[in-house]
């Protein structure tokens, strides 16, 4: 009986911890999260925008999913990405809403 509880919490234990997603959306940076920088407009496009805001102020790159904003631990390789549609594959902290990056890919869906 106790093998038995032992496996069961194991399993309970492995089905519980975070594993890889795949994330879809635009990256751009957490002053304009929504990535609507037309409020900012430290440049004449989205991309050349958020690059100021990186430079400028010191923001972070991030992904934002249509709903949410999530802050990239890659910030070099979100930079050859900015104002782009995505597909992320990472782990998710969720209390830091920080994705650990495995990697970075153009989505080349239309739509978020």
């Amino acid at each position: 009986m106790k093998y038995l509880i032992f496996n069961l919490l194991v399993l309970a234990a492995l089905a519980a911890a975070p594993g890889k997603q795949t994330f879809n959306g635009i990256i751009t940076d957490d002053n304009c999260p929504k990535a609507d920088h037309s409020q900012m407009r430290m440049g004449p496009t989205d991309a050349e925008c958020a690059m100021a805001c990186i430079d400028a102020h010191g923001a972070l790159y991030g992904l934002y999913d249509g709903t949410n904003f999530y802050t990239l631990s890659d910030q070099r390789t979100s930079e050859k990405f900015v104002a782009k549609k995505v597909k992320i594959i990472g782990t998710l902290d969720t209390k830091t809403k920080t994705i650990q990056v495995d990697s970075i890919t153009a989505d080349v869906r239309q739509s978020l």
